[in-house]
């Protein structure tokens, strides 16, 4: 039996945008005039904190210069960082491979679509409008974004809104995400979950994923299969998720 929906993180899985909102936030803290700057090493462990305004608070933590002033504006640095990055994916943001085929695969079947994420819902419309064209949000049945939620991923709390949303038992969806934290968000409300890890995820703990791979797979290029199912697969198709949702 196919699933009823497919559900979809954003950042990392439905394209690789995670480097974009480093350099938003960037931009974002120069025009502030903070002399702060997140290279790669420190935005890895940064992502352990779901969510833009978080990710600014617990910076403040570590007590950078300038932190005093920044602590009473992370809503505006975080609206300066947002405006920057919608700008960096109107000019263009590739979708992972793969995603394109299976959104319009799934499209074609009758099958659901949502999203289920901690990024801001103008950033969610940013990246479908320049990947999948100017009425892509139309697409989806259900959209948990942002703050429409009290917690953030590793909390379910945005996967069972996103469920409650779609009428949908989470046993007949799959959920596709690329960190732990989505992973655990994704497993806590009961949704069979496959992983594409990112350039900012590639070696986490993926344990109870149905499938870890190096992505959707297209035809003149498949995944690679990292664990889990999908091993003598090449494509992540409706029939091969619901061959592997039922051997699980």
């Amino acid at each position: 039996m196919l699933p009823s929906a497919l559900i979809f993180d954003v950042d990392g899985t439905l394209a690789e945008t995670e480097e974009l909102h480093r350099q938003a936030f960037n931009a974002a803290f120069a025009d502030d005039g903070l002399p702060w700057h997140w290279d790669a090493p420190l935005y890895r462990r940064l992502l352990d904190v779901a969510g833009g305004k978080e990710r600014i608070a617990h910076f403040l933590q570590s007590g950078p210069e300038g932190a005093e002033r920044a602590a009473d504006r992370i809503p505006q640095l975080h609206r300066a960082k947002t405006d920057r990055y919608t700008a960096l994916v109107a000019a263009g943001a590739a979708l992972r491979p793969g995603v394109a085929r299976l959104i319009h695969e799934a499209k074609a079947a009758g099958i659901k679509l949502a999203i289920a994420t901690t990024t801001s819902l103008p950033n969610v419309e940013a990246l479908l409008q320049s990947a999948l064209g100017p009425d892509a949000m139309t697409w989806f049945d259900a959209i948990g974004a942002g703050d429409m939620v009290p917690a953030k991923k590793p909390a379910p709390d945005v996967y069972l809104h996103v469920l409650e949303l779609l009428k949908l038992p989470a046993a007949d969806c799959i959920a596709f995400e690329d960190s732990t934290n989505g992973l655990r968000a994704a497993r806590a409300a009961g949704l069979p979950t496959i992983v594409t890890p990112g350039i900012y995820t590639e070696g986490d703990d993926f344990a109870g994923a149905l499938a870890v791979l190096s992505d959707l797979g297209e035809p003149d290029a498949p995944y690679r299969h990292l664990a889990g199912a999908g091993a003598d697969d090449r494509l992540v198709t409706l029939e091969a998720l619901a061959r592997w949702c039922r051997a699980g």
